[in-house]
């Protein structure tokens, strides 16, 4: 059996002594763990550099492409404004064509026509009746169908060959 035996009396340790052993001793490995704090950012910061130079590379290839595409879609507008152009003058037309064609198949034989003219969805017929009862059977057929939203008789004068009348047909109705 062995026994130690301190016959020195114990030393107070001072307040600086306790901060210069704690300083000696566990301060070194704050600083490596400080350091390896510092280089793990570091290495963060090389992934976040290399992620914004690939996010500006990206950038600047879609920046490319929407240079290459502006002008095709500029001119895509261009037909698209174009169709919708010619679709409003195919519906004109095709309603003039329908308003034209429920005129010649309800005029009658009997009367001739000297001049049509045409606006938007409007008519102005003149002609000579030789029989004034056609002209008003053709007044009535109009007036009973209702396709025009107004019909009016303008003039109507006796001449040598019959009767001049002029008629104004106003809002023709589709459908």
């Amino acid at each position: 059996m062995k026994y130690k035996i301190n016959l020195l009396a114990v030393k107070e340790t001072s307040f600086i002594d306790k901060v210069m052993y704690f300083s000696l001793n566990y301060l070194r490995y704050i600083i490596v763990v400080t350091q390896l704090v510092v280089i793990c950012v570091f290495f963060y910061r090389f992934q976040i550099d290399q992620r914004i130079i690939d996010l500006k590379e990206s950038v600047d290839q879609k920046k490319e492409i929407v240079e290459i595409v502006l002008p095709l879609l500029q001119e895509a507008s261009k037909i698209d404004k174009k169709s919708k152009e010619i679709a409003v003058v195919l519906t004109k037309q095709k309603n003039f064509n329908n308003m034209f064609e429920y005129l010649i198949s309800i005029f009658p034989e009997t009367m001739t026509l000297t001049d049509l003219e045409s606006k938007e969805d409007s008519l102005k017929i003149t002609g000579i009746a030789t029989n004034p009862k056609h002209l008003q059977t053709f007044m009535n057929l109009l007036k009973s169908d209702a396709k025009f939203k107004k019909i009016d008789l303008n003039s109507i004068k006796r001449v040598d060959a019959g009767y001049n009348f002029i008629i104004l047909l106003d809002k023709f109705k589709t459908g």
